[in-house]
């Protein structure tokens, strides 16, 4: 049976800044350089209601081998799978836990590390809503803790036999309505020490930087609507006007493996 260590990542959410464009009337002038409109704009993905569209192979896996470092050979990409039923990727009562809160898929892929001595399986379920995917990340942990439950790794082909089989690490989290989470295991087949720091790697490669910001933000944003051209009714003071602007700041923590 699969053991777990597992990593929980609180997310920042990353905020578009806006600014004030400020008249001063009593001197006659207008401030100059006003920044560029943003590009995109955030886009609701806190329930399946707001985001209907499905996940889809080609998003969670767009380029194929995932690049973290470009200096540094990638994570292969050996075998993907989209899948209706939750529960063909976890065992025991997160399978429950998910069905409960309306799990309609997961899509999944199981990839070798840079150095081929670790086999990864690392996918997205796709819940109901924000709230369930924040309920199951934090319900998850007493599960894998207490091997009442755990995430499946996913045999790709002869000699990937250690993902399903070996001792692993896990790790998870949750942003939008999405849960994201991780499996490492030793392509020899050893048990991954706790304190491993190449796995702690992995977890954070999949999780953060590939998982959240290469797929799951990217979703999380849409094209900015073009502006308005202002209408003009000759006073060339119309076309002065303030901006009032939303500002956003953002902040992210993380905690490791332990």
């Amino acid at each position: 049976m699969i053991s777990g260590v597992a990593v929980l990542l609180m997310l920042g959410v990353c905020g578009l800044s806006s600014y004030f464009i400020v008249v001063d009337e009593r001197n006659g002038r207008a401030a100059a350089g006003a920044p560029a409109a943003p590009t995109v704009v955030p886009r609701d993905v806190s329930s399946r209601e707001a985001d209907p569209q499905p996940l889809t192979v080609e998003e969670v896996f767009p380029t194929g081998d995932i690049v973290i470092d470009p200096a540094e050979p990638p994570y292969r990409l050996l075998k993907t799978q989209i899948e209706e039923r939750c529960r063909a990727a976890v065992a025991g009562d997160i399978g429950t836990l998910l069905d409960e809160l309306g799990c309609n898929q997961v899509v999944r892929g199981t990839l070798r590390s840079p150095t081929g001595e670790y086999l990864i399986t690392t996918g997205v379920f796709n819940l109901a809503d924000a709230s369930g995917a924040e309920w199951a990340h934090t319900r998850i942990k007493p599960m894998v803790d207490e091997e009442k439950g755990r995430f499946q790794g996913m045999i790709a082909d002869e000699g990937t036999e250690a993902i399903a089989l070996s001792s692993a690490q896990v790790g998870w989290h949750s942003l939008g309505h999405f849960l994201m989470y991780c499996v490492i295991a030793r392509a020899d087949s050893e048990p991954v020490p706790a304190d491993d720091p190449y796995a702690r790697q992995i977890l954070f490669d999949m999780l953060q930087l590939h998982l959240q910001a290469n797929v799951l933000e990217k979703r999380a944003v849409q094209p900015a609507a073009p502006d308005e051209p202002a209408e003009s009714d000759g006073d060339p003071a119309a076309a002065d006007g303030d901006a009032a602007p939303d500002e956003a700041d953002a902040g992210a923590d993380a905690a490791a493996a332990r």
